[in-house]
């Protein structure tokens, strides 16, 4: 460092274009360093849900979570291992130790799972393994909400909503909070059932069998390949009340016998509303080290398109934005940065009474400063609270080293009698 200060007093030319290109650099690497509210943090934490509707906490705990548990329990570098058994889910949550890769973790949780899911009960749905990212966060929520039924709203919002924000470069999940989806629903009557001797288990092996596509193999004609399949979905939901579920003697039992089939809506689990209305929420969340500020400035842009093509009625509003508060929040840093370094050049001012001095500290903040920008981008920092924290502490750093550099050089020319050059 000394030798570079040698040369930088030897030859100031060199000195002045060297800040020259690193402030240059730092400009150009300043508009593509990303905007975030915390730095990206890899936490080797991985959860592990499974879903088994209608389970009890007792069942949930004994039949899931202690087989997950035994299973997983053997891998190594794990620091805590706890889990939470609710009515029909079964959540472990597996802290590793800060040095364990968490892809490795989660790839070495995902074997031992998939070894104890035939043991799992029938009921029980597909694991879900996933690695705990707090980067991939929510960005926007969007409400959607019209004078319709809650069917009508959910379905807009995902095919004229939903499908096209999720095309958008940055966007990795969307979720609808609130919202009903279509659902054909066969209800049938216990006594009549019984009077037929059919149990619930033959109409919903009835159900699934006789709604099904399967390819039907090739048929070879000459010179041509025809492909077969088998046209079994059921287009009409009246039709499936003439679906056959049993044969009683030469009587074909039909859904139309026991019950009857309804064109409804799922059961809602999530509520949403909007100014006291029913409505439905989107939740918008990022990819992983994607730029929040830029990801839901695309997302607004897109929804403003969206609108004008919705139905008459259709009301679609941001109803939280986490881009806000990081605009506001950098805002206000960068506002403390630039009144820092004026206050510090100032102070430099009042205590030097010069203003050779007071330039050449003013000049080191920003530069300092702006030159810092280029490394980040070469780091892969963001501006985030943290980044623009270190930034406004460094304006002290560097104003204290500006001034002590001076004040040595002063003393060597007022006490020694030394010309500048040599006392520099």
């Amino acid at each position: 460092m000394q030798k570079l200060a040698e040369i930088c007093v030897r030859r100031p030319v060199f000195a002045t274009m060297l800040i020259l290109s690193l402030t240059v650099v730092g400009i150009f690497s300043f508009k593509s360093l990303g905007v975030d509210l915390f730095p990206k943090i890899d936490l080797p934490t991985v959860t592990v849900t499974v879903v088994n509707p209608g389970a009890s906490p007792q069942e949930i705990e004994t039949e899931v979570t202690d087989r997950v548990e035994g299973a997983v329990n053997t891998i190594s570098g794990i620091d805590e291992l706890r889990s939470t058994s609710v009515e029909g889910v079964s959540q472990v949550f597996i802290t590793f130790l800060l040095e364990k890769n968490a892809d490795v973790a989660a790839q070495e949780i995902r074997d031992k799972v998939n070894l104890i899911v035939p043991d799992l009960p029938d009921t029980a749905e597909e694991p879900i393994i996933q690695k705990l990212d707090t980067d991939a966060a929510p960005v926007l929520r969007i409400a959607l909400s019209a004078p319709r039924s809650l069917r009508e709203v959910t379905d807009v919002a995902d095919k004229q909503i939903k499908e096209r924000i999720e095309s958008i470069n940055g966007v990795g999940q969307i979720q609808i909070i609130g919202g009903r989806e279509r659902e054909i629903q066969v209800w049938v009557d216990p006594d009549k059932m019984r009077a037929f001797n059919v149990t619930i288990a033959e109409v919903a092996a009835a159900v699934r069998s006789q709604n099904l596509e399967v390819p039907g193999g090739r048929v070879d004609e000459g010179t041509r390949e025809l492909t077969v399949r088998t046209l079994g979905r059921i287009p009409d939901p009246a039709s499936f009340n003439n679906l056959v579920v049993a044969n009683r003697g030469t009587y074909s039992v039909k859904v139309s016998d026991i019950g009857y089939v309804e064109d409804g809506s799922q059961e809602q689990r999530t509520e949403a509303r909007l100014n006291g209305q029913p409505a439905v929420t989107l939740v918008v969340s990022k990819q992983s080290g994607q730029n929040t500020v830029a990801v839901a400035d695309a997302v607004k842009e897109r929804l403003a398109e969206i609108v004008p093509t919705l139905p008459p009625g259709f009301r679609a509003e941001v109803i939280g934005d986490q881009s806000i508060f990081i605009k506001a929040s950098l805002e206000a840093i960068e506002t403390h940065l630039i009144e820092g370094g004026i206050l510090a050049a100032i102070v430099v001012f009042i205590f030097l009474w010069s203003f050779r001095s007071t330039l050449i500290a003013a000049l080191a903040i920003p530069t300092s400063i702006i030159a810092t920008f280029g490394l980040m981008a070469a780091m892969g920092y963001t501006l985030n609270q943290i980044t623009m924290l270190a930034l406004t502490l460094m304006v002290g750093i560097v104003i204290d080293d500006a001034i002590v550099v001076l004040e040595n050089i002063y003393r060597f020319i007022e006490e020694k009698g030394m010309p500048p050059f040599q006392a520099a």
